[in-house]
């Protein structure tokens, strides 16, 4: 009666014993995946999905801007704001894949002490390897406008006769701007090393069936101008800059390659297109010959670039004692790939998967999708610019005839550029609203995803909490006593009790000489 108990001690009955530590058991395993498991795992949950929900909205801003950049009449002051629009929302993606829960980033997989994004300018050697297929090799429309955005009222009539003054703007008429088509890889990284801190440059493999392995991409050409394809020679991306002389979107070699450093943008020739495109792969196989690396290097991070180790095999060579190698499986042929997958226990031998990785939703290529509407839309705004400087000149009275003559035919140059210039704008970002419609279709099945195992968290959670009802009834029934049986059981027993001792009473009031 007091301890509310069917036995104080096993001996008292072994087999409710063993039953009483059994369900004990079960209601402290409940009992953790209900008040502790499942809310942890829920709060991850929705953690990501807010984040997810972010990314969503933010590519839906952009399709709203690249729906504004595609209109044919826009004036400097909306595509100013279109370009402000645009960089504003890129940062906004990537800091949102900052998200954390509990000091744990929630986007970068096991590494969880980690953030998705540098935080801050940073100087760090990495040697990044990315594996592409042949179908991120696109072709863009470059317009050669030589040097018309430089032109002013102090240089306009220099004919580049002077050595100081090499430069030919008197010259440049209609006839020098003209598109031409590229052959484009682009990295996932702008601002690339010229020159890699283990003296090895870019390099471009393809995956070779034969030995299983990448292999450096190679292309014949002449080597005695017979016209015969007689030698072969590895291609070896140059490494130039975008103001290099001469232009490098107008100097690819058609049997080599470029690397522009400040756009990361790997330009080919057309004889290094055709042997990367031969390679197509074979569905009957166990890897995809198609698969291209690109191996380079960066050291320069600016703030809100994502980490490379969250992404690529990649080296960390800060430290050429203490390299860091991330991700090697990522680019070893028939390697198995492990997914950065953190699961919580949530019931009996059940688990749930609680995080989003990176690469499902933070990707590069929109970042530098938006780049590219940045580049095609600055390069309108430049060259209106130029026109309105232009259009100045031509009106003001203090030229004379032979050097207005001159400014009208850079005008002339000009318009015809700027028409380029925004027919190619607008085409870029037409083509951009395709783009980021991909990119948001992508978000929203991250965001279905999340929603999808939350919902099953709270269906567990309504099943641990019929469990943890069900087994806390089955202790109780198989510890606890009926109170109201042993009150009564107690009440008879004292009426026993009480009986026996009156009845001893009596029979001890009767002496030896009552009988005498």
């Amino acid at each position: 009666m007091a301890t509310e108990k069917k036995i104080n001690r096993p001996s008292d009955d072994p087999v409710v014993a063993i039953r009483a530590l059994r369900l004990r058991t079960n209601v402290s395993q409940v009992t953790q995946y209900y008040e502790k498991n499942a809310p942890d795992a829920e709060s991850w949950l929705k953690i990501t999905e807010d984040a997810l929900t972010t990314v969503s909205e933010v590519i839906t801003d952009m399709i709203k801007q690249c729906s504004s950049g595609a209109n044919e009449k826009l004036t400097s002051e909306d595509r100013n704001a279109i370009l402000d629009a645009l960089k504003s929302l890129r940062d906004e993606v990537y800091a949102t894949g900052n998200a954390d829960y509990a000091g744990r980033s929630v986007f970068t997989g096991y590494r969880t002490e980690s953030t998705l994004k540098f935080t801050a300018d940073t100087k760090k050697s990495y040697k990044i390897t990315e594996e592409i297929g042949t179908n991120a090799i696109d072709t863009i429309t470059h317009v050669k406008i030589g040097d018309l955005n430089s032109i002013n009222d102090a240089n306009f009539s220099d004919d580049g006769t002077d050595a100081s003054k090499p430069i030919d703007y008197a010259g440049i008429t209609e006839q020098n701007v003209e598109e031409m088509s590229v052959y484009r890889i682009r990295l996932s990284y702008s601002d690339v090393d010229r020159v890699s801190k283990d003296g090895m440059g870019p390099q471009i493999t393809y995956y070779d069936e034969a030995s299983n392995s990448f292999v450096p991409v190679k292309v014949k050409y002449d080597s005695n101008g017979d016209g015969n394809l007689d030698a072969e020679s590895e291609v070896i991306p140059e490494v130039k800059s975008v103001d290099d002389i001469p232009n490098p979107y107008e100097s690819v070699p058609k049997t080599g390659a470029i690397l522009i450093k400040e756009t990361g943008e790997l330009l080919i020739g057309e004889d290094v297109y055709n042997e990367l495109m031969s390679h197509k792969d074979n569905v009957n196989t166990t890897y995809d010959e198609s698969s291209i690396h690109i191996t380079y290097q960066k050291t320069n991070w600016e703030k809100d670039d994502l980490k490379p180790e969250h992404y690529f095999t990649c080296t960390d060579m800060t430290d050429l004692t203490n390299q860091i190698t991330y991700n090697e499986n990522y680019t070893i042929p028939g390697a198995e790939v492990e997914k950065q997958v953190i699961e919580y226990d949530v019931g009996m031998n059940q688990s749930i998967r609680v995080n989003t990785t990176a690469d499902e939703v933070f990707q590069h290529a929109i970042g530098r999708d938006v780049d590219d509407l940045v580049s095609a839309m600055q390069a309108v705004v430049d060259m209106e610019k130029t026109v309105e400087k232009l259009k100045g000149m031509a009106e003001d009275t203090k030229y004379n005839e032979s050097e207005k003559k001159i400014i009208n035919n850079q005008l002339d140059a000009a318009n015809k550029a700027l028409t380029m210039l925004s027919e190619k704008a607008q085409k870029v970002f037409e083509s951009g609203i395709t783009k980021m419609q991909g990119h948001l279709d992508t978000a929203n099945l991250a965001t279905t995803n999340c929603g999808t195992r939350s919902k099953r968290l709270e269906l567990i959670q309504t099943r641990l909490m019929s469990q943890k009802t069900s087994f806390e009834t089955l202790e109780s029934e198989n510890e606890n006593v009926d109170i109201t049986e042993v009150a009564i059981q107690l009440s008879s027993a004292k009426l026993t009790y009480e009986a026996a001792l009156m009845a001893t009473g009596k029979i001890l009031q009767t002496s030896l000489m009552n009988y005498i």
